[in-house]
């Protein structure tokens, strides 16, 4: 590769979510160079809960990719437990067993082909990369780092190892240390809550009949979360106060000491790797900056306590992906990509609200026998501040050291048998049936919902509100057509080219909206009639479609002749009960009004010519 390349996106960071851009780009006709610093996909496991909906995005890169990665996750009847303990041999103080409720259970199977599922990423990087090694539109660079970033007139010009790489468009994927978010200069609002430190090893004999997927252990030389993965592998996450902490400064000795003691005797362990990093909830000021556009942790980032981290950067690749390829294939007005932080960011807030409130909300257990998340929040900013932070390295340590084990000292009394520490587990248990939103929010998972001027301002059906349409329900979701929402799943009759949900129907294109009706020859006739300009409408009978035309008409609520306007990444744009007679010059007049002016600047040209005239 020469010093002088050229790209039309250039995608630094082949995590998660740069990968699932590059991805998505090329399922669109749009080739990628992706950079990534690293030789080899990450060994230890950071994020490890996958939602239904990022299996959906990655379905439409490919069924096969979706199918792969669903199938690394073990059965759900293998991680429904999430345990309280003092120890792994003690009794539990208490548990929530998710499929404790059958019905629950069905419900959430009727949301989706797929469920949510637990795979590491040490597991699910291989098979991106495998992926992006093997699709030609995709240049896929290891051992390669972005050092700087110009705007210039016309496209951003990367400094790399490589050399000069002249690109129309650079994407930051490059994790929450962006480099790209630093050099322009782009700052984080947000709180620090706390910095953290695991272990991944493999135990083969811990839990061998009776394996929960999270086990919450609090003791008086530690507190932390214990995480089962595959293969009798498990993470263990414990908190600390200063990088001076052996945690933090002698990883492996520290765990060496401090896992016979968490795991219990005979319960042998052989380390993989170990890691630390700071836990925050921060929003970068701004997503992009011309044509530098932030996503995934260079954008945000969350407290573990929800899951969002990595299903958040798949759903930015999701959102930006369509709109790269409306402005380079499709001659939209470069203008739309300022839609993409109007609609996520505040998405990507609701979801670190829901995160930091889990992750406070576990001191409803914990305060009767004293290992705040508060405390720990008081303690970290008080060892951030002076004159705590000008202390000597070896000091300062010592202190952290003193107040983690002072805050961790009432712990103890969960081992002992008086009536104190009886009434501390009886009160510890009967708070934690109330954490269930902290690993359970199908309302967060599947009723994300976008606002702005790409999305009708009529809005129908329950659970919408102002300001990004969240629902308020995190934990339930209740299927629904919401503007800005996501279409609701429903399931469609077998059909020769393996298409299963209602979701599948969706056009792909920018340019063209898919109707979904109960009456499709009377909405077509009357589209027929009209202009929406560069902007076409892809009528489909759900009738003829769906396994249960019914229910699909009661859920999008098409009983009357109504319809329901879907944009290429499933989320509904513009809805009517009513039926075309009377509405149809609605949705003529909405795509007139806010969608052709989006492709009404320039002629096309594809991804391959915008490259030779750069």
């Amino acid at each position: 590769m020469s010093s002088e390349t050229r790209a039309p996106v250039v995608i630094s960071g082949a995590g998660s979510s740069g990968a699932t851009l590059a991805l998505l780009l090329a399922a669109r006709g749009i080739p990628t160079l992706v950079l990534d610093r690293r030789q080899d996909p990450l060994t230890h496991p950071a994020a490890h809960v996958i939602n239904a909906r990022s299996l959906e995005i990655w379905r439409e890169i490919a069924p096969d990719l979706a199918g792969q990665i669903a199938a690394l996750s073990p059965p759900i009847s293998e991680i429904s437990v999430i345990r309280w303990m003092s120890s792994t041999t003690a009794p539990p103080l208490g548990e929530i067993d998710l499929l404790s409720d059958p019905e629950r259970l069905d419900q959430v199977r009727s949301l989706s082909d797929f469920l949510i599922s637990h795979v590491g990423q040490h597991l699910l990087m291989p098979v991106l990369w495998k992926w992006l090694d093997d699709e030609p539109l995709v240049d896929f660079r290891r051992g390669v780092s972005v050092r700087d970033i110009t705007r210039v007139e016309d496209g951003v010009v990367a400094d790399t190892d490589l050399g000069r790489i002249e690109a129309q468009y650079v994407v930051g994927a490059d994790g929450a240390n962006s480099p790209i978010r630093e050099s322009l200069g782009i700052g984080l609002r947000g709180p620090v809550l706390a910095r953290m430190a695991s272990a991944f090893f493999r135990s083969p004999d811990l839990h061998p009949d009776d394996r929960p997927l999270l086990t919450w252990i609090y003791r008086p030389e530690f507190a932390g979360v214990l995480i089962a993965h595959a293969d009798r592998h498990y993470v263990l996450m414990g908190t600390y106060l200063h990088p001076g902490q052996a945690i933090a400064a002698d990883p492996d000795r520290y765990w060496r000491d401090t896992l016979p003691g968490v795991l219990g005797e005979g319960n042998t362990y052989d380390i993989v790797s170990t890691g630390a990093w700071t836990m925050t909830s921060q929003t970068a000021e701004s997503f992009r900056r011309g044509r530098v556009i932030l996503v995934g942790d260079a954008a945000h980032r969350f407290p573990h306590t929800g899951g969002y981290g990595l299903n958040s950067g798949v759903q930015d690749a999701h959102n930006l992906a369509w709109k790269l390829d409306a402005v380079l294939t499709h001659g939209a007005d470069e203008t739309l990509l300022d839609t993409y932080e109007l609609e996520r960011r505040p998405v990507v807030e609701r979801f670190a609200d829901h995160s930091v409130t889990n992750h406070f909300q576990l001191d409803a257990v914990t305060r009767h026998f004293g290992a705040t998340n508060r405390a720990l929040y008081r303690a970290t900013r008080l060892m951030g501040r002076a004159p705590l932070r000008w202390l000597p390295m070896g000091l300062a340590a010592r202190v952290s050291e003193q107040l983690v084990r002072g805050g961790l000292a009432r712990t103890a009394v969960l081992s002992k048998e008086t009536p104190r520490a009886a009434r501390a587990r009886a009160k510890a248990a009967e708070a934690i049936p109330l954490q269930l939103s902290h690993f359970v929010s199908t309302g967060l998972e599947f009723g994300y919902c976008y606002d702005g001027p790409l999305v009708s301002d009529h809005e129908r059906g329950s659970g919408s509100g102002a300001g990004g349409r969240v629902v308020e329900d995190v934990a339930e979701y209740a299927p629904c057509v919401v503007p800005g929402g996501r279409l609701p799943h429903v399931s469609l009759v077998d059909t020769s080219d393996g298409r299963q949900s209602i979701l599948q129907l969706v056009e792909r294109s920018p340019q063209t909206v898919t109707l979904f009706t109960a009456d499709a020859r009377s909405w077509q006739g009357h589209l027929d009639s009209g202009s929406t300009g560069p902007v076409e409408v892809e009528v489909v009978d759900v009738g003829t479609r769906c396994v249960d035309p019914k229910r699909a008409e009661a859920l999008l609520c098409l009983e009357r002749g109504g319809a329901v306007a879907v944009r290429c990444d499933g989320h509904i744009i513009w809805s009517s009960e009513s039926p075309a007679a009377s509405s149809a010059g609605d949705l003529v007049a909405f795509l007139e009004a806010r969608w052709a002016p989006v492709f009404g600047a320039s002629t096309a040209s594809s991804p391959r010519e915008k490259e030779s005239q750069l």
